[in-house]
């Protein structure tokens, strides 16, 4: 089961535990990790699971698609060059320990 830890713009770090299979989304809905509000519920429609990825993470993890990458252009916080959406991660054992980052604001 891997595990994920969500960073807060506070600092304040949340370690979840995960399903393989399942995207870092569903994992911190599930959680009720706040900061993701995953208002499309993982289908790529909206940018309100936008997430930052620890450097560390990021060669990782597969390629962003162009609709992730159309959705990011329009996410309330400052794209980076580590900005995913978390409904697009999912979860396998080698992603044990990821590291998440959320913006100061969804909305």
């Amino acid at each position: 089961m891997p595990s994920i830890t969500f960073v807060h713009p506070d600092g304040r770090a949340q370690r979840i535990d995960a399903r393989v299979g399942e995207s870092a989304m569903q994992a911190a809905t599930r959680h009720d990790v706040g900061g993701i509000l995953a208002e499309c519920g993982g289908n790529a429609m909206c940018a309100t699971c936008h997430v930052y990825v620890d450097e560390g993470w990021l060669a990782r993890l597969p390629a962003m698609g162009d609709d992730e990458d159309a959705l990011l252009d329009g996410a309330a916080a400052e794209r980076r060059a580590n900005s995913r959406l978390s409904c697009q991660i999912k979860l396998a054992a080698d992603l044990d320990g990821l590291v998440l980052n959320l913006p100061d604001r969804q909305l």
